[in-house]
């Protein structure tokens, strides 16, 4: 088992274009860690507005009936991926890994199944 610090470290290192990677509690917004970004791209921002996104969606789902669970969420922009992914290991309840990648250098199926693994391993 991995804690917060091990896993985005490990995100960091083992998912190719990785520039930042985030563990958000959406019910507050507030990141309970963070590593990469830097002056150009803030994550604690990124992962604050991202929480809006999650909600958003689990409102429409809930109006529309659906009882799925959201595995992850992908945002593309012209130079970067953003990859949400909401935690359904124990005590993961209410938090999700936020990814930000390099599109130029991303592989999005292995960046996803890294992202999987490293959520498995993952102890909150």
């Amino acid at each position: 088992m991995a804690n917060t610090e091990a896993a985005l470290k490990d995100a960091m290192s083992s998912i190719e274009g990785t520039t930042g990677v985030a563990l958000v509690d959406y019910t507050s917004g507030m990141a309970l860690g963070t590593l990469g970004g830097g002056k150009d791209f803030n994550l604690e921002v990124a992962a604050a507005g991202n929480t809006d996104v999650i909600r958003a969606k689990l409102r429409t789902m809930e109006h529309l009936g659906l009882k799925e669970e959201i595995e992850d969420i992908l945002i593309t922009l012209n130079t970067q991926y953003h990859l949400i992914r909401l935690l359904k290991t124990r005590g993961g309840n209410g938090l999700f890994l936020y990814l930000v990648l390099d599109a130029s250098r991303a592989n999005l199926a292995m960046a996803r199944h890294q992202l999987k693994k490293i959520e498995a391993e993952l102890e909150v």
